[in-house]
């Protein structure tokens, strides 16, 4: 189920959907990110409402959980790099080295580990 805002947005501002079977995180991601200058445009709590919220909302990223309960994040990201333009920067509570080469793989610009996550990590996997 996708939280959504206005989709009206200023263009040099960057739109992100926040994919995480976790409230709290979402919120906290959110939070972070908004006082950081993007703007959170939805949010999404499984693969399935992530693939409809992307194409809905058509985010310039999607910070996707890699650990989902219906779809995990690595075949999320395939299928949005299939037909979504939206940059995918995958994030888990693990670090990225537990993931080896999957995270290229799965056409990810790049992992955030969510401990480290700030928007200087997001722009930096962007440039």
């Amino acid at each position: 189920m996708a939280a959504e805002r206005c989709s009206c947005h200023d263009p040099l501002v960057i739109t992100v959907l926040i994919v995480d079977d976790h409230a709290s995180f979402r919120f906290t991601a959110r939070k972070l990110l908004e006082a950081e200058g993007f703007d959170v445009v939805g949010e999404a709590a499984d693969g399935r409402s992530a693939l409809e919220a992307a194409g809905r909302l058509e985010p310039d990223v999607i910070l996707l959980d890699i650990y989902l309960p219906d779809i995990d994040g690595f075949d999320v990201a395939l299928r949005l790099k299939a037909t979504n333009h939206s940059a995918v920067i995958l994030t888990s509570s693990r670090d990225g080295s537990d993931f080896g080469s999957l995270v290229r793989k799965s056409g990810a610009r790049g992992f955030v580990p969510k401990a480290e996550l700030s928007g200087a990590s997001l722009t930096a996997l962007l440039e």
